[in-house]
């Protein structure tokens, strides 16, 4: 894809960078200064550029959509995806049973069979029930996942997870959790109501606290362009060393990986899609970044992590 010199001048005028027009970003106050490129610009080259770990992604959300995962990763040089298949619910009726995680982990082991070379597996749970959890930590692990994905059946600091995060210490691995930051959920600016159980949703404060009753754990904060108050986030977990924040999400303010830069640092920020591929990438592109950092958010910094627990890429 070329861009000709007059549309990004026509582009710059409008306060919005040509990588975020093409990939679906909103300019906020927060403008950055629009940059020089070349009269001819090859996007999806500079796409492909950079190596890809998706720290943010699912599978078994409907039909097809393994396969379909696999494609948008070969189009945009994702090289593996960190998939998971969670337990919802919002209505506020009984939690899930044991019988539903272990089908929802299931999910997830086909996946990883199906294209071993591009899935990492991250289980979920039901922290309420104790004793099925480890059995089922203990399963998926002997099959080859790597990791934890939380949703809002008990929040991240609720005691009944200390010794599932206890489990996961041992192992080296990463717990990643949903999270929000809206009004009734924390936070300080007004955002859209996702109809989310609020109640049970790990907010920031919650987050910072578990990170600081067991910093040898290894958290991520999910998807700071996933709706939330980011700002907010990103102060409140910025001295929590042992917490990683992915970007990914479908809001895409200008500012920020930026605002996230400043207060995280490059060594903490995951990159993320959570299924907004084209989002999740532009954002990186689109903001200033150097190419040492792009290189460490794209795929080092995940790396990293499943290195702990000898299980990263090359």
């Amino acid at each position: 894809m070329l861009i000709s010199k007059s549309r990004r001048k026509f582009l710059g005028y409008a306060g919005l960078s040509t990588t975020g027009i093409l990939f679906g970003s909103a300019s906020t106050s927060w403008s950055a200064k629009a940059k020089s490129i070349p009269s001819e610009f090859n996007l999806m080259a500079e796409v492909r550029k950079y190596r890809k770990i998706d720290a943010h992604a699912h599978v078994g959300f409907k039909p097809g959509d393994i396969d379909e995962q696999i494609d948008f990763a070969d189009r945009l040089g994702i090289d593996k995806l960190c998939i998971s298949n969670p337990i919802t619910n919002y209505s506020g009726k009984e939690p899930e049973d044991p019988a539903q995680v272990r089908a929802n982990n299931d999910v997830v082991l086909k996946a990883m069979k199906k294209y071993p070379d591009r899935f990492i597996g991250y289980l979920t749970l039901n922290p309420r029930y104790q004793k099925e959890s480890v059995e089922e930590i203990k399963r998926c692990v002997d099959h080859g996942m790597v990791g934890y994905k939380g949703y809002t059946q008990v929040k991240i600091n609720d005691p009944l997870y200390y010794p599932i995060i206890e489990k996961f210490i041992d192992l080296n691995m990463t717990m990643l959790m949903h999270a929000f930051v809206q009004i009734g959920v924390g936070g300080y600016r007004m955002k859209y109501d996702t109809g989310q159980a609020a109640a049970n949703t790990t907010i920031p404060e919650d987050m910072a606290e578990i990170a600081g009753r067991y910093p040898e754990a290894i958290f991520q904060f999910a998807h700071i362009g996933g709706g939330g108050d980011w700002e907010y986030a990103c102060k409140i977990l910025k001295d929590h060393k042992n917490v990683y924040v992915d970007t990914s999400g479908s809001n895409n303010e200008e500012y920020m990986i930026n605002f996230a830069m400043e207060h995280l640092g490059e060594d903490r920020l995951l990159f993320g899609c959570d299924g907004s591929y084209y989002q999740g990438i532009g954002k990186l592109l689109a903001a200033d970044l150097s190419e040492g950092q792009k290189k460490k958010i794209f795929f080092d910094n995940c790396n990293h992590l499943l290195k702990k627990s000898g299980n990263h890429v090359d």
